[in-house]
């Protein structure tokens, strides 16, 4: 079965927090994987990141990180300099996360987070800046051992990569074992004529990661989404990879600020409820899984 994972920030308005709690709280709830922001381990001491290692080992919790990438390191630039600081950036990142065991980086981390403020008939020199920092970038990934996944995320966070295509086409581009997909129903339920289809379109060997989030970024089951065409398209795929739920439900914050959530999407939002909604979404995902298992 799929290893169920969850964001920390389902809970936290700030991106960075206490990791060590949500470690133990996701153990608690059933879930195998703990995701969280990439950008705090900068700013963690090694000996840090080793002891939250050794938590999650000892409490059976994988780390994945993700990544919505500052626009002042955005190797999609145009400006050379700001390009090649967004590199060296992220290859920092990527070897703090070898120094925790880390393996897998996805998100909005080929260009910065946001779209460009200029009137744009044509993406190509953006691309171009991106695929030429990518090169570089996963060379580090080789070497540190980690799967680098870009993420298709809708028109309002990226220019770059808004489709299953578009993502499969950027990592032929790349062309590294250590380069794959993330996709996430929230942004597919957006950019996608078929979501199904375009799971089918990436296929398991391409897909490294998959998020799950309603069409309102709500815990899965609570909204429109239709989940047996998500569900059964893995399966159809023989998809046995993560799966990791990435919900953001109260307004406030470095979060609410950065994701857009201007009201609160669980009514008081208590760490109790989102206690309740955690379980819920695990459970939901348990049953689709199962019921599109292969016997």
């Amino acid at each position: 079965m799929n290893k169920l994972g969850i964001f920390m920030n389902f809970w936290e308005k700030n991106w960075d927090a206490d990791h060590a709690k949500y470690i133990k709280k996701v153990k608690k709830l059933g879930f195998d994987i703990l995701e969280f922001q990439a950008q705090p381990l900068l700013e963690m001491t090694d000996e840090k990141i080793r002891n939250l290692k050794k938590l999650a080992d000892d409490e059976g919790i994988e780390l994945t990180y993700s990544l919505g990438l500052d626009p002042n390191f955005d190797v999609s630039s145009l400006d050379e300099s700001v390009r090649l600081g967004g590199v060296k950036y992220l290859q920092n990142i990527i070897r703090k996360m070898k120094i925790g065991g880390g393996t897998l980086l996805s998100g909005v981390s080929y260009a910065g987070w946001g779209t460009p403020n200029v009137i744009m008939d044509s993406k190509e020199a953006y691309l171009n800046q991106s695929v030429k920092s990518m090169r570089e970038i996963v060379k580090v990934a080789e070497e540190c051992g980690v799967t680098y996944c870009v993420e298709a995320v809708n028109r309002f966070e990226t220019c770059l990569i808004n489709t299953a295509k578009e993502a499969v086409d950027y990592c032929d581009m790349i062309d590294s074992p250590n380069i794959g997909v993330l996709l996430d129903t929230y942004h597919m339920n957006i950019e996608e004529n078929n979501i199904g289809d375009a799971i089918r379109y990436v296929g398991k060997d391409r897909l490294k990661n998959f998020h799950t989030g309603e069409n309102n970024r709500t815990a899965p089951g609570r909204g429109h989404i239709d989940w047996d065409e998500i569900f059964k398209a893995l399966s159809d795929i023989g998809y046995e990879g993560r799966i990791v739920s990435e919900p953001f439900v109260m307004q406030g914050g470095e979060v609410g600020r950065d994701i857009h959530v201007f009201r609160d999407l669980v009514e008081n939002p208590t760490e109790e409820k989102i206690d309740n909604e955690a379980k819920f979404l695990l459970d939901f995902e348990r049953k689709m899984i199962e019921k599109y298992s292969k016997k």
